[in-house]
């Protein structure tokens, strides 16, 4: 029972104080621990100060380039020192991947062919990974890109887009990992199969995701799935998914028909909800049990290994957080946490 703090390292940097319900001040790792969180999730990005990125000038991150090569290193330290399983997500761009834009990152975007970009993929994933593996924090779980859907490194930015990669335009059809074309989904896998070669390369034992979301879209997780694992041969550990209400996807007890399908058609994947919120509209939810629901689905099925609550400090789109903020301080909200009962 995961979550994704990423936000996390940028509030540390203010001295922001964690409390758990009961008011005892602690840190994010201890109150999630006490709560029966076990693993945590983080992004990164290729390099977010670069022109685009996500914390290019004006974008207001710019203070430290979080999500780097750097600061996911030394984070991970910290996760491991609190004894929880780690999963590293991959975005392959410089800023936010997402079925509306996979930006190729500022340094490959001078790549001319396919084969090119993908020994880009696999020199920078094994990097990253020696880097880990040298302080002793190899992650348990590694995304091969996030909510990869439309593709993976599938757009280059233009002079209209803005701080979170909004508005870009298609890269070339030589390079692009659009899941529209044969080209574009040859493409994609060769990207895929490098970033997991290089994993495996560093830590056989680190299992590979893959990502995307569109679960309200059973006939799109299918075609993805069979081009990607039937047709292109992906080898990747994990399929994960993102499953959020307040996006359209329904309700827990809707995903299960889908989740069921997934689980029979592919024997030899494993399953994960790699991001969920229970919002069931902009920054509301119901408190209706869907979040614990979404656990107690997910535990309950043959060979979905768990769940990562995205951003646990941040309200959105995607519905409220579990925490609360007081002055510069975050208290653990007690309502929130009573689907994540004290161990």
């Amino acid at each position: 029972m995961g979550a994704d703090i990423s936000t996390v390292q940028e509030y540390e940097r203010n001295k922001t104080k964690v409390y758990d319900v009961d008011g005892t001040a602690s840190d994010i790792f201890t109150v999630l621990k006490n709560h029966g969180f076990n693993a945590i999730r983080l992004k990164t990005f290729v390099d977010p100060k670069a022109k685009y990125g996500y914390a290019a000038s004006g974008c207001g991150h710019e203070a430290e380039a979080y999500a780097d090569k750097d600061h996911i290193v030394a984070y991970a330290q910290k996760i491991k020192a609190a004894g929880m399983a780690f999963l590293l997500d991959i975005h392959y761009s410089d800023n936010w991947a997402d079925p509306g834009k996979q930006i190729i990152p500022e340094r490959w975007r001078k790549v001319g062919s396919s084969d090119a970009l993908a020994d880009s993929v696999y020199a920078y994933t094994l990097d990253l990974m020696k880097a880990l593996k040298q302080v002793n924090a190899v992650p348990e779980m590694v995304q091969i890109g996030n909510e990869t859907t439309p593709g993976i490194l599938v757009h280059v930015p233009n002079s209209s887009t803005d701080c979170w990669g909004n508005g870009v335009d298609k890269a070339s059809t030589a390079i692009n990992g659009d899941m529209g074309t044969a080209s574009g989904k040859a493409n994609a896998a060769k990207y895929f199969k490098a970033g997991i070669k290089a994993v495996k390369e560093v830590s056989p034992s680190t299992k590979t995701v893959l990502h995307i979301e569109r679960i309200r879209q059973a006939n799109t997780v299918t075609w993805w799935m069979t081009e990607i694992f039937k047709n292109q041969k992906v080898p990747a550990d994990i399929m994960g998914f993102s499953a959020y209400t307040a996006y359209g996807d329904k309700a827990p007890d809707d995903w299960k028909s889908l989740f069921q399908t997934v689980t029979s058609s592919y024997p030899d994947l494993e399953f994960m909800v790699v991001e969920y919120n229970g919002g069931d509209s902009d920054n509301h939810y119901n408190y209706d049990g869907s979040r614990k629901r979404t656990n107690e689905m997910i535990k309950g099925m043959d060979r979905w290994i768990g769940t990562f609550f995205w951003e646990p400090t941040l309200s959105g789109a995607w519905g409220p957080a579990l925490f609360d903020w007081k002055g510069n301080d975050l208290q653990a909200n007690s309502k929130a946490f009573e689907e994540f009962p004290a161990q």
